[in-house]
């Protein structure tokens, strides 16, 4: 897949919003325009897991701007310190509510005690 083929969303008018997807990889960018108290929350969708440890491109992309925070609901997530991304693997599907200037990030996550490196 490259670059042309991704799906891009900015500020969804949906209040809820399910993705079926592989891993998400989730950043913060700056503020969307001067008058935001808050910066932008971005959700890269992938359809393998890691996507970090590869080159490739995501499938579909979600921004909300202004957001406070987002919260991860029971899921088994990684943060990675060499960077600022929170990536949660294993996923059948990620459901994201948007409530103000908050949002909730639920999914279906396959249960894996252990990935083998490689």
């Amino acid at each position: 897949m490259n670059g042309e083929n991704i799906e891009e969303i900015n500020n969804p008018k949906d209040q809820t919003i399910t993705v079926k997807t592989t891993s998400v990889l989730l950043s913060r960018m700056v503020k969307g325009s001067k008058d935001d108290d808050f910066k932008t929350a971005i959700f890269r969708f992938f359809s393998r897991n890691n996507p970090h440890l590869q080159e490739g491109f995501p499938n579909k992309i979600i921004q909300y701007t202004n957001t406070e925070k987002v919260r991860i609901m029971g899921l088994n997530v990684s943060y990675y310190l060499e960077g600022n991304d929170i990536v949660i693997n294993d996923l059948e599907e990620v459901t994201l509510s948007h409530e103000g200037t908050k949002i909730f990030l639920t999914a279906k996550q396959k249960s894996v005690q252990r990935r083998q490196q490689g």
